[in-house]
């Protein structure tokens, strides 16, 4: 089972990276709205500029600290737990803005396997 919460921590931090470093120019079929980059979707969505790089940091730390969290677990469970609630908030962004369910399975997998990641963890600790 450790290894299997390894993996997931691993995929949803390469996952992260991808959408914000590599891909945040370029257009996806998973953009919410119209919108044609990671920033333009925040637009889409309503919410201010400084929303943007709040959750990108809060996001780009949380994968990082997951990758780390493979040599030190105690760090894994707190970086699911922020990335859980980022994926909360990004599926209520594509109801929002009524984007086809679609659309919305990236921050679902993400959301499923950082609970994963956090229930792993807490029954260790309890």
């Amino acid at each position: 089972m450790k290894t299997l919460i390894q993996l997931f921590q691993t995929a949803i931090a390469l996952g992260i990276f991808n959408v914000w470093l590599v891909r945040a120019q370029i257009p996806t079929s998973y953009r919410g709205g119209d919108a044609k980059s990671l920033k333009e979707e925040f637009s889409a969505y309503g919410l201010p500029g400084w929303s943007f790089y709040a959750v990108g940091t809060l996001k780009l730390l949380s994968a990082a600290l997951l990758i780390v969290g493979l040599w030190i677990p105690s760090l894994a469970f707190g970086a699911a737990v922020v990335m859980a609630g980022l994926m909360i908030g990004a599926v209520a962004m594509h109801l929002k803005v009524k984007d086809p369910l679609s659309r919305s399975v990236p921050a679902l997998t993400i959301l499923v396997l950082s609970i994963a990641i956090v229930g792993f963890y807490f029954s260790l600790n309890s």
